[in-house]
Formats: C-alpha cells, structure tokens, sequence
C-alpha cells in the first residue's frame, strides 16, 4: 500500500518503507515526519538502530491514524495488549527498541528439568500475567509488529515464509530482552532452497554458535519461530520437523510432547481440520552434547491461509468470510490473556472510513463472561458486532 508522508517539508509517496537516506537527513535534524493519513497529520519519530533508521508510530498515537493506515492501531483495551503493555513491553522512544520482560527462561542448568508448571503459564493459558510475557504472548508480540494480524485485499498473494521471516527479524532486532537484542537468540529458519542448502545450513550453524552457549554448568538458550511440517513418535518422545528446515528435527521429551498436546489441543485440531491452514511453533531449545537440538519449552499458534492467527473454527470462518469480502480489519491478539476473558475478535474496517468491533460469545460462555464482554463494549466507545454462537448461524457483517 502507498503511503503518503511529510517529511523535511515534502510531501512524498512510498511503497513500504521510506528511502533510508530521507530518514537518516531527517533524524539527524530530529525531526518528527509527518503521516498523511488524515488530514492534519499524525506525527511519527525516527529510530536508530545500529546503521539503521526506521519510521515508527509515536507511542499513544494508533487511534488517530487512518483505519487503514499501517500505523492504525486499536484501542488495546480490545485486545490482550492493554495488560502488558507498559509493564512487560516497554517502550523508549529515544531509541526507538522495545524492552521485553519475558517469563520464560533462555537458559538451563544442566541435569534440571523445567518444571511442569511452568509450561502452561508460558502458553500463556493460566493467568492474565501483566509483568512478564509467556512464550506465546512474545509470539503475538512480534507477529503484531510485523503486521500479520492484519489484512488488506492489496496483502492477497503477498505472503510466504521469506516475508514473514524477514518482517519477524526486522521486529525482533528493535526489542530488546534480558539486556540484548532479541534477535540475537533467535532462529527462524531460512526458506528452503535445495541449490543453497549447504550455505544455509552453515548460517544455521553460525547463529546458533552464537546464541547458545555454556558457561559452567548453564547453557543458554535460543528461541525457534518455525511452521510445524509434523510432530511424529521417537523413540523417546517425539520429533518436531519444520519447514524449510526438515533435517534438522527439534526433539521434545515424553512430558513436554504431553503438555503440548494438552495445552495446545485446541490449535492443534484446528490445523488439523483445515488443509489450508498453518501451525506455527515458537519454542526455547539448546543443542546437546549429541548435536540434537532439544525443545524446553513450546508454544503453538494456528494461522489462517493468509496467516492471520485464528483462535477458533468460529474465528477462522469469520476470517475466511472478511477476507473473500475485500474487507480490511486488524485482528486482536490475546498476549497473556486467559481465554475465559473476553475480547474482540478483530476491528473491521467499513466502507464509510469508520470501524467496528467483532466479537465472539463461546456456545459455552456463562453470565460472567457476557456480563464482562458488556462492559467492554461499553468502555470501547466503538461500534459493535456479536456473535453469539449459541444463537445460530453468523449475522450480516457490517460492511
């Protein structure tokens, strides 16, 4: 999509991101470009990041840019966002990186297990947990910066694993967490290319060499961001294969392969159900003695055709429906929020430039769960569209 901005005191037009030399000219005047979304413009500052410069949304300021807008941004009130942002994503603006306090460990001691439960708190299942992100939550975290959750019809045909993982990098290496960059610890396997496999598989080498390492009898970690191609039996345990790396299997130990299971039944059935459908893995692993990489730890998160993470098979019809409409909208992501806590589905974008929340009641939901899903919709302010299952089939959108 083009994007019209002011900056240096000319109007300019871009596709993507802005010609690197225009954003380093007007850093080094400090000066706030203007996006041309909306009439009077909405300010955005420049930051730097090593040799980089990178255009970002000013902190606050996602509601006053135009629904469709890269920089639009729902109240996050709508969302799992508004109970950890401030808190475990901290913002700094004088150099534009993100600090993320995560609760998950990115090292072992040797001979320990990670306990039980812990596992189920980094899927982000148990409780709404504001200070720290649980494994899944840091997924939704990055997936949102990079934008795939969401959609415009311009997007169709525009996404494979190449974008994603260079948009998931880009995200990455402007956060920050436990005192470095992220990207740092992490590994999202390079589309697959049998011709360069030889040289892919030695970056793999080089990356992991850096970012795990042993200091007595601690080793750290690295976190894996991969499309699930199979979870197949071992001998003991199981065998995680992603694409675009399918010889280099993750292996998880009986009890975490049965956690997962439990934790994630839900995902993995609805990858299961839908042939179009994507399961993406986020999980910590070290490599062993043997050269095996071992999963401590995982989470799972299943995705539309497009990538738009979907949460149920309600969800994904839902989805499928907006997206053979033309419509644009952002879909929310839940972070640490349990699912018994409501939220809107996602924001559609409407024909007339305004916007609407959708929301999806469960067949199951009790009164406290509506009674809180009310006063939501209520302190949003926004227009409103239910769902509720229990009801019958799906309204007429608000187009």
């Amino acid at each position: 999509m083009t994007r019209r901005l002011r900056i240096g005191g000319v109007n300019v037009a871009v596709d993507g991101e802005p010609p690197a030399n225009l954003l380093a000219d007007a850093y080094a005047r400090r000066e706030h470009p203007l996006c041309l979304c909306c009439p009077e413009g909405v300010a955005m500052y420049i930051a730097r990041f090593g040799a980089r410069h990178i255009l970002k949304r000013m902190p606050g300021t996602g509601l006053r840019h135009d629904v469709d807008c890269d920089s639009y941004e729902p109240p996050s009130g709508l969302s799992g966002l508004a109970a950890v942002e401030g808190e475990a994503i901290v913002e700094n603006v004088e150099d534009g990186t993100t600090a993320l306090k995560l609760g998950f460990s990115l090292s072992k001691i040797a001979g320990r297990a990670a306990p039980a439960a812990n596992e189920s708190r980094e899927a982000g299942e148990a409780r709404a947990d504001g200070a720290r992100l649980s494994l899944k939550a840091t997924l939704h975290f990055l997936w949102d910066r990079a934008g795939f959750n969401r959609w415009r019809p311009a997007m169709a045909g525009r996404r494979n694993w190449a974008v994603l993982r260079k948009f998931l990098l880009d995200a990455a290496a402007v956060s920050t967490a436990k005192g470095r960059p992220l990207a740092h610890a992490l590994y999202i396997p390079e589309m697959f290319d049998a011709k360069r496999e030889d040289a892919i598989v030695r970056r793999r080498a080089e990356l992991l060499s850096r970012a795990i390492q042993s200091a007595g009898n601690r080793r750290s970690l690295a976190i894996l961001i991969g499309e699930v191609k199979e979870i197949a039996p071992s001998h003991i345990g199981a065998r995680l294969v992603v694409k675009h790396a399918p010889r280099f299997p993750f292996m998880l130990a009986e009890d975490v392969e049965r956690r997962m299971k439990k934790t994630f039944a839900n995902e993995l059935a609805l990858w299961d159900a839908n042939a179009d459908s994507h399961l993406v893995a986020i999980a910590t692993f070290g490599i062993g003695a043997a050269g095996v990489a071992t999963v401590e730890a995982i989470a799972l998160m299943t995705v539309s055709e497009n990538w738009i993470p979907v949460e149920t098979g309600y969800e994904a019809m839902l989805v499928e429906r907006l997206t053979k409409h033309g419509a644009g909208f952002v879909k929310s992501l839940r972070y640490n929020l349990p699912a018994a806590q409501p939220m809107a589905s996602l924001v559609l974008a409407r024909a007339d430039g305004g916007s609407t929340a959708l929301y999806l009641v469960p067949a199951d939901a009790d009164a406290a769960f509506r009674e809180r899903l009310a006063e939501l919709i209520g302190e949003s302010g926004m227009s409103a569209w239910v769902w509720d299952i229990a009801n019958g089939p799906m309204p007429d959108l608000p187009f």
